[in-house]
């Protein structure tokens, strides 16, 4: 197959930011006193993320639990793909990216006891719909799958394309593809992390997932804008590119004191705070965190707040509602659809 997707300029200035990013990061890993533990923090997020994508409600903290071994209320379905989720996760090490009898086996992991066909491709067509029901793709041909894995694999063993586009690349084109009857999210992202992984190890553990899941308007655009007049995988690049970037960023670097209390009992619930809020900001009130937080980011979610402060999101939405009943904050748009929260104007004397 020919390359997926036209070159943007630009992307050479993203990598080479991504590039200072990941030094930084391992820079904070190596001064860390437990970097298994940071490791485990950003597994849970990761698992968490690609699931809650994909309609799975389990929160951070039942994710936690089941890594754990503890018991976890919930739904038996969504609990078993946090749980094939998780061991799915844990074969990256031994994954080779361009083997078709690899990606079935991880789609067996991902998938198996929630759908009969698990780790075969396909035997029927599929559709994705969205949200009202109208059709936005339509998977090839449940017959040509084979063969469109074939040829996507063998590009990705022969091109002389950057790790970072190749991987955005071939997670493009398994949503494209569709090989699989459900799941095909879930292995694009997984199958991207392992790419990203075979090119530096320190993808095994950073939550990209995160970064989709609370974008996943964008993301879904993305992959809309790249099939819309043949295949041009540019615009999912481009997303990707942004994605991996702010994900390094925000990813956990450091025990923040929240780590060990905070990671047994709920990844996001640690005392001095969450995957971003660093040491100082952690002596601070979490009302005093969650002003900062929004007056700092315009356009501030609450599941972006729940990701920055580590916190749950019942205690965020507790929080929240005591400084919006305070006219210390407001919510702009609509629950539903989106929305965010802003800062309420001090009164003029």
């Amino acid at each position: 197959m020919d390359t997926p997707f036209t070159f943007n300029p630009q992307w050479h200035d993203k990598i080479g930011r991504i590039y200072a990013a990941i030094e930084r990061v391992k820079i904070a890993a190596e001064q860390s006193g437990n970097p298994m533990l940071l490791r485990r923090k950003n597994r849970i997020l990761s698992v968490q993320a690609t699931t809650a994508i994909e309609g799975n409600r389990l929160t951070v903290e039942q994710v936690s639990a089941i890594l754990d071994g503890k018991p976890v209320w919930g739904p038996p379905k969504d609990i078993k793909e946090v749980q094939n989720a998780l061991s799915a996760y844990e074969l990256i090490p031994d994954l080779v990216p361009f083997s078709i009898d690899d990606l079935l086996k991880a789609h067996r992991t991902l998938a198996g006891g929630l759908i009969e066909e698990a780790g075969i491709f396909r035997t029927v067509g599929v559709a994705v719909k969205n949200s009202k029901g109208e059709k936005i793709h339509i998977g090839v041909h449940f017959a040509d799958v084979p063969n469109w894995i074939d040829e996507l694999f063998e590009w990705g063993r022969q091109a002389e394309v950057h790790p970072l586009l190749k991987s955005s690349a071939v997670h493009f084109m398994i949503e494209y593809i569709h090989p699989f009857r459900d799941g095909n999210g879930r292995i694009g992202r997984l199958w991207q992390t392992l790419l990203l992984y075979q090119w530096n190890p320190l993808f095994e553990y950073m939550p990209v997932e995160t970064l989709v899941y609370y974008n996943q308007p964008r993301y879904y655009q993305a992959l809309q804008e790249s099939h819309t007049d043949g295949i041009d995988a540019r615009p999912f690049l481009d997303f990707m590119l942004d994605a991996l970037e702010d994900s390094l960023k925000k990813m956990p670097q450091k025990d923040d004191g929240g780590v060990s209390g905070g990671v047994s009992g709920g990844v996001s619930g640690g005392v001095s705070g969450g995957v971003s809020g660093g040491v100082n900001d952690g002596v601070k009130s979490l009302d005093e965190r969650l002003l900062k937080a929004i007056e700092n980011t315009p356009g501030i979610n609450t599941p972006v707040l729940v990701e920055q402060l580590g916190e749950s999101m019942r205690t965020m939405q507790r929080h929240l509602k005591e400084l919006c009943d305070n006219k210390e904050i407001e919510f702009r748009g609509a629950p539903k659809t989106g929305g965010y929260w802003k800062i309420n104007p001090k009164e003029q004397l």
